[in-house]
């Protein structure tokens, strides 16, 4: 800021809206603060109206956080982002997740402090086991079934539930209770199709409870598989190929909700809901029912608050985009000023070498112009001469020399004996003087 101080001297003070500027402008014009690359924990992530809002934290080696800072990726670059990081490293971004990204810092008068996010390295966050989810969700989305379950239709009020779950692990339990002891007094009907969650006979019993649903799939409205949580090496039977294969194309919607939270599984990609746990599976299905029932006069407060929110966060987007035109502006102008000084260093030569070109063209043009003016004149030279001597050797003149005589008849050249008459006078022509005669007789024969 040209050395100015963000405080003001006089002791009277200033605005809090006249610091806020001071601010804003020294953080938006720094370019060390753009579009660096930071690694970071993301926490609290939350997609409000297609913009993806999270709290950034640093931990030590203890634990404990040692830096915190809000961050947004704006909903014009949140898909590109969410599609590169899933394609990578074949799940999406989300909390607990130790991230390498490339923010931008950006301070606004009246919505503070927070990076931009304009890029993440999907690369950074791989791991063994997570290049082995990809290789099987990449072999799923080449055989073009990996969406196949989420692309079918729910019923409206989904009621009949065949369950998949050891009988009595204690998120079977949690989920039953859960489900049959509803606050709203919905009801449900559900069957257990029992298989072992756990160890080597985890897809076996798994895929065969699979097709017993199958046999009687009318029945049913979903599927719902759910296991507590547990080790995440116990969790590996369900990154297989088979079993998220069968469950990608089972002809009714599947529900997974298996281990905590933080456990992510192929099976997650493929089903049609993913759950964080048995309990919420439950949770999922009375919402659903819940939301089918609710009255249309929700709808309008609901309209009414996303309107508001939409308006809200479009306005700090807005002013985002404000806060950077300065900046962007004159990076432009910089740069379109070397290109048109470097246009201007160019132009003189290119001149010179255009007007050079069309000068011996010209001078080529004027030589071909002169040797066919010089052919040209020569040919009608030519021509001339043998027009002239055709016409001396035609000439009356000569015929007469030859011996020839010409007879004229009232000044007028006779040309058949038919134009005479006996006692007529004519005049003969001859090559040196005339002289005047009378036709005595006419013969008109040949």
């Amino acid at each position: 800021m040209n050395g100015q101080s963000l405080f003001p001297e006089q002791p009277q003070g200033m605005t809090l809206s006249a610091l806020n500027a001071r601010i804003e402008s020294a953080v938006n014009r720094q370019k060390d603060l753009q579009n660096q690359w930071v690694v970071a924990e993301a926490v609290d992530m939350r997609l409000v109206k297609g913009h993806c809002y999270m709290e950034l934290i640093e931990k030590d080696s203890s634990g404990n956080t040692v830096a915190k800072i809000g961050g947004v990726i704006w909903a014009s670059n949140y898909g590109s982002l969410y599609y590169k990081f899933k394609d990578a490293t074949g799940q999406p971004f989300g909390n607990g997740m130790k991230l390498l990204l490339k923010v931008t810092a950006n301070y606004h008068k009246l919505f503070g402090f927070k990076l931009v996010i304009n890029d993440i390295n999907p690369e950074f966050t791989l791991g063994d086991l997570a290049r082995q989810r990809r290789e099987i969700i990449n072999r799923l989305t080449a055989e073009g079934i990996i969406d196949m379950n989420k692309q079918l239709p729910w019923t409206d009020v989904p009621q009949r539930i065949a369950i998949i779950s050891a009988a009595g692990a204690a998120g079977y339990g949690d989920f039953m209770n859960q489900l049959h002891h509803n606050a709203y007094g919905l009801k449900f009907y559900t069957c257990l199709f029992s298989a072992s969650m756990q160890g080597a006979l985890t897809v076996p019993t798994v895929l065969a409870a699979l097709d017993r649903i199958n046999e009687s799939i009318d029945l049913f409205d979903c599927v719902v598989i759910i296991r507590g949580g547990g080790a995440t090496s116990e969790l590996n039977s369900f990154d297989n190929y088979d079993l998220a294969s069968a469950v990608a194309q089972f002809p009714i919607p599947v529900i997974v909700g298996i281990g905590h939270e933080r456990d992510v599984t192929v099976l997650d990609f493929v089903a049609a809901m993913r759950v964080k746990t048995p309990t919420a599976a439950a949770e999922w299905l009375i919402q659903r029912d819940t939301e089918a029932l609710a009255h249309l006069n929700e709808l309008q407060e609901a309209i009414a608050t996303t309107v508001r929110e939409t308006i809200g966060h479009a306005r700090e987007q807005l002013a985002y985009y404000g806060s950077m035109i300065p900046a962007t502006a004159r990076n432009i102008l910089d740069t379109n000023r070397v290109k048109l000084d470097s246009c201007a260093r160019a132009l003189p030569v290119a001149a010179v070498n255009l007007i050079t070109a069309q000068r011996s063209r010209l001078e080529r043009a004027v030589e071909r112009t002169g040797d066919a003016v010089a052919s040209a004149l020569l040919r009608e030279k030519q021509r001339l001469q043998s027009l002239d001597d055709k016409a001396t050797l035609l000439s009356p003149v000569n015929t007469l020399r030859r011996g020839y005589s010409l007879v004229m008849k009232d000044g007028k050249c006779v040309t058949a004996a038919a134009q005479l008459q006996p006692g007529d006078p004519v005049t003969v022509q001859f090559a040196a003087g005339k002289a005047a005669a009378t036709i005595n007789d006419v013969n008109n024969q040949q």
